[in-house]
């Protein structure tokens, strides 16, 4: 007899639901992943860690560096490419655009649930130096300038962080440290026509010189052409 019923809130595939947590701690890991540390993130013994990985690795969901260490794999890339179609569409000319101009890594971010993700990016070909930063990242949403971006549509609440009320006036966004520590980041909002978030558009950069203003109204009329193709 096949029970199709939710069993006490356990996942109907415990494999699935582990090897989706493997994904989710190797994106939130700034670095490769020692199998062992897998195991403890997950919670699993380190046999059936390196089962996991090695499904993940056969499919390019994750790849292996020469130490042995683990870290998202290319194909992320390629599913990540399908999520919110349309507004990857529209921001991914204004990204290119964006590096252009700033000479910085520009990248999208959109809003699941209490985080924000990176679902695109783009990195200066002809900088000395700059930020890399992948698809997939993620952090909590009222954290950074990519984050606090995505909040400023929202109706004001008493308990908003006063980095978001004091942005909401020139609608974008700067944060120091926040996310990376020692990096930069200026961000605004992409908006539906209801005028919710859709997403964000954002650069990272290390120059502390850099006058963030002038940065904010280059993302801001950017974002805004996003949001006149999503209208």
């Amino acid at each position: 007899m096949v029970d199709d019923g939710d069993t006490a809130g356990a996942p109907a595939s415990q494999t699935l639901d582990r090897g989706i947590r493997v994904l989710e701690h190797l994106a939130a890991a700034r670095e490769p992943q020692s199998i062992g540390t897998v195991a403890a993130a997950v919670g699993v013994h380190r046999s059936i860690a390196y089962r996991l990985l090695r499904t993940l690795e056969a499919h390019r969901l994750v790849e292996r560096d020469e130490a042995g260490s683990y870290g998202v794999g290319l194909a992320v890339v390629g599913l990540s490419r399908s999520v919110r179609r349309t507004l990857q569409a529209a921001a991914t000319p204004e990204l290119a655009l964006l590096v252009q101009q700033l000479g910085m890594t520009a990248f999208l971010v959109v809003r699941d649930g209490d985080e924000a993700v990176t679902v695109n990016a783009v990195e200066p070909r002809d900088s000395p130096a700059h930020v890399a930063f992948r698809p997939g990242n993620r952090h909590p949403v009222d954290r950074g300038a990519t984050g606090l971006a995505l909040l400023l549509p929202d109706p004001p609440d008493p308990a908003d962080r006063p980095e978001l009320v004091a942005a909401r006036p020139h609608g974008w966004v700067s944060s120091l440290g926040e996310v990376i520590p020692g990096m930069r980041a200026v961000a605004a909002p992409v908006r539906r026509p209801d005028g919710s978030a859709a997403g964000a558009l954002a650069v990272i950069f290390v120059d502390q010189t850099v006058d963030a203003a002038e940065v904010g109204a280059v993302l801001v009329d950017a974002a805004d052409r996003v949001s006149a193709v999503l209208g």
